[in-house]
């Protein structure tokens, strides 16, 4: 039986990906967290064999959870699922150590795929997001100003647009303030905006991120 975590800042999400994984074969939910520093806590207590983990949460954010969780186990298989289906997401997620990168569109019986495939140690990407991955090794990466970032800065600006303050991302990331502002004004050089307004507008306009 094959032990699934689900991670996602969504309760319907986390409700209805439990209900739909419940009637697949060879396949437990074993539990769901909301954040990626519960999903931390539960994968010590649930010892999970794969992990379908959302990109945009509040807190460290997937890409982190993903970093930290397979330092703790690294025979973990974390698949990414979420609304970002192009780059720099994907390539990021699996830098990061990811086995798979679905998005929120995927049917069940792909999923499940997926899953059975991950927890055999074999990549599986969605046909979408391999296509995107392909064609970015082609195309001029200055069509995104955000394939730029380093993972770090890309979870950063996350939490900027989510409107976080620095202090909390200070507590959060285990960064002095002085470090986080270096990053918050690194971002700001990098993609030619003034201040987290225009930073924001510019990730919506990429469709980094959605409109809330």
């Amino acid at each position: 039986m094959i032990k699934v975590l689900l991670v996602d800042d969504h309760d319907l999400v986390r409700t209805g990906l439990s209900r739909l994984l419940s009637d697949a074969e060879g396949i437990e939910v074993v539990g769901d967290a909301k954040s990626g520093e519960e999903a931390i806590t539960q994968q010590k207590e649930h010892q999970p064999h794969v992990v379908l983990m959302d990109a945009n949460m509040p807190g460290i954010g997937g890409l982190e959870a993903t970093r930290r969780m397979l330092r703790f186990d690294p025979d973990l298989k974390v698949i990414a699922l979420t609304v970002h289906g192009d780059e720099p997401y994907p390539s990021q997620f699996i830098s990061a150590g990811a086995m798979g990168y679905l998005t929120k569109g995927t049917d069940i019986e792909e999923m499940v795929k997926a899953i059975h495939s991950v927890n055999r140690g074999k990549l599986y990407l969605a046909a979408e997001v391999a296509q995107q991955m392909a064609i970015s090794q082609f195309k001029n990466h200055d069509d995104n100003p955000f394939s730029k970032l380093s993972e770090r800065e890309m979870q950063i600006m996350l939490m900027i647009t989510r409107g976080e303050k620095v202090q909390n991302i200070s507590d959060t990331l285990h960064l002095s303030p002085k470090t986080v502002n270096s990053y918050r004004y690194r971002l700001f050089e990098k993609l030619g905006v003034e201040n987290d307004v225009g930073l924001t507008h510019l990730a919506l306009r990429y469709k980094v991120i959605e409109s809330q």
